[in-house]
């Protein structure tokens, strides 16, 4: 028996008990142990390559007939007019003693995924769980908007073999798609990644050391291989605190501009040049003061909190074993930052990533408006999550990120920025959302109308519109409205004061709220396309522009009613 695949196992088996029901839910069967927990291995690797938690994994799920051999897809939001698509393919085996090669077979339904799937002029036809995914994806595309995929081949045994190997060489994809293994090592190594880093690393050439503030910084230089050979050792482990983990090659113009001046020899010594350089923090730092150049420093407790693109494209690149680099070298920053200064930590990691697209909940997590809103939360009986946690959510726990988005969607009137920009919940939008009069009891209804709309997207009853499956931050924001109104109140005159009501109002309208919802949001696209045949594809699109906003606008009469 493999140690690693009997650990992945032991979590696959109580991921699954855990999660029983909704993932037999979603993936359509029940009472089959062997599905189950394959389902569960691959909720499983989404959730730890992608950070998710089990319920986000879940709702990722894809399984059941007519599925392409994709099991979970996730979307990515736009940047840069590209947009990100992450599918899943498991295969997981009870012997546990991972020998077996992942089948060929499920590369070859892997690459037939890919070149059906992404084109919207192709007709297809696959089971419920995917398809209103597909046509999410083919709404962007048909858009203009490009898409960089990441196929990902999971399974508790060994890479593919290879013969399956030249089918992907010769798909024909380009750069545009990438191939990806991981089993139980690699998932081991991702979970066993909070564990700290120590390790010795050797700088080239003269570097400066200097004490500032009560704590200590190196300033020098470090040749990329041994960079590489940093990251051979440790892995991931390394990017604990690097907000942006590994982007990949694809699409991504930095690191793309990264692997092509490591792969002109003329260029290499210029690499220095070129790049903002890494950035380390650590507990504590040695060195041989007393050496001129060229020292070995040895750390403890190393992260690394910019830079973490640089390191693994340039992994990457030299263990590709084609580029050989051994005059280009990077700028490195080692802060020695005492325990306990987490903080600081923190502080520094969104002061040197800040300039990019980021997930900032757990930097924002001690902004003061976070701590205030816990206060004002937990005195009226639930809890505020600022943090991500790996602890299973209850009824009464409220994430940030989940807060945000039903804020930002009911609150602030912005559904489409609620759904389809949530990178920038915690940036560009974070003074939208989360204003300096935000309490607790806004936070909560909203969540709780939020939540009534998303039960109702993940499972709609029979012979619910087509538009449920995307519609759901809007159909919170009329809800919203609607609650408003019966109270008789503006949103910032609602507070603990008259939390109670708002709360018994949902318990005993919340239906009522909903069904009202999807009536306008009914109304407002027959305005907009004149009662015409909508497709998914279309009615995806719809709710990831603002202009039904503006025609349910234009419909006061109906808005200004409450729900009956």
């Amino acid at each position: 028996m493999n140690i690693n695949a009997s650990i992945i196992d032991q979590q696959v088996r109580a991921l699954a008990d855990r999660q029983k029901t909704a993932i037999e839910e979603k993936a359509k069967f029940k009472n089959d142990d062997n599905k189950l927990r394959s389902a569960a291995f691959v909720v499983l690797s989404v959730k730890t390559l992608l950070e998710l938690t089990e319920e986000e994994a879940i709702e990722c799920l894809t399984e059941g007939g007519g599925d392409f051999g994709v099991d979970a897809i996730e979307i990515g939001e736009i940047q840069d007019s590209e947009f990100s698509v992450t599918l899943f393919q498991g295969k997981y085996k009870s012997d546990l003693e991972g020998t077996s090669n992942f089948p060929q077979t499920g590369i070859e339904k892997l690459i037939q995924a890919v070149g059906t799937l992404f084109d919207p002029y192709k007709a297809i036809t696959v089971n419920p769980n995917l398809k209103p995914r597909i046509e999410e994806i083919r709404s962007f595309v048909a858009d203009g908007y490009l898409p960089q995929v990441r196929v990902v081949a999971c399974n508790n045994g060994l890479f593919w073999k290879a013969e399956a190997q030249e089918l992907i060489n010769h798909t024909g994809f380009g750069g545009q798609v990438l191939f990806e293994h991981i089993n139980h090592d690699g998932l081991v190594a991702i979970i066993q990644s909070l564990k700290p880093v120590n390790d010795t690393v050797r700088l080239t050439g003269k570097a400066i050391v200097e004490d500032y503030n009560f704590r200590r910084v190196l300033i020098g230089r470090i040749l990329v291989s041994e960079l590489a050979a940093v990251f051979d050792r440790n892995g991931d482990r390394l990017l604990e605190r690097n907000i942006r983990r590994y982007l990949g090659l694809l699409g991504n113009r930095i690191n793309e501009g990264i692997a092509q001046t490591l792969t002109i020899p003329g260029e290499q010594s210029n690499f220095y040049f070129y790049n903002n350089g890494i950035t380390l923090t650590c507990n504590q730092f040695q060195h041989n003061a007393l050496q001129d150049e060229n020292w070995l420093v040895k750390l403890s407790g190393m992260q690394v909190i910019n830079g973490g693109q640089t390191c693994k494209t340039i992994q990457r690149i030299l263990g590709s074993g084609t580029v050989t680099a051994p005059n280009a070298s990077v700028l490195i920053r080692i802060y020695e930052l005492p325990k306990g200064e987490e903080d600081l930590v923190r502080n520094i990691t969104y002061a040197t990533n800040s300039q990019n697209p980021v997930d900032l909940r757990d930097l924002r997590s001690n902004d003061d408006r976070q701590r205030k809103l816990a206060m004002s939360i937990e005195e009226l009986g639930y809890n505020y999550r600022r943090q991500r946690s790996e602890v299973a959510t209850k009824a009464t726990d409220i994430t940030s990120g989940t807060a945000a988005e039903a804020v930002l969607s009911i609150w602030r009137h912005r559904p489409h920025q609620g759904k389809f920009m949530t990178s920038g919940h915690f940036g560009k939008l974070y003074d939208i959302i989360f204003t300096d009069d935000l309490n607790g009891a806004q936070v909560i209804i909203a969540v709780l109308l939020f939540r009534i709309a998303e039960n109702k997207r993940k499972r709609p009853a029979v012979g619910a519109p087509d538009f449920i499956r995307y519609s759901s931050c809007f159909v919170a924001m009329l809800m919203g409205d609607s609650l408003l109104t019966q109270l008789g109140i503006k949103c910032n005159q609602l507070d603990h004061r008259i939390f109670d009501d708002a709360r018994k109002l949902i318990e005993t309208k919340g239906d009522e709220y909903h069904s009202g919802a999807m009536s306008l949001i009914k109304v407002a696209l027959s305005v907009l396309y004149k009662d015409q045949d909508v497709s998914l594809q279309r009615l995806a699109a719809t709710f990831r522009r603002g202009d039904l906003i503006e025609i349910l606008h234009l419909l006061p009469n109906l808005l200004k009613k409450p729900a009956e």
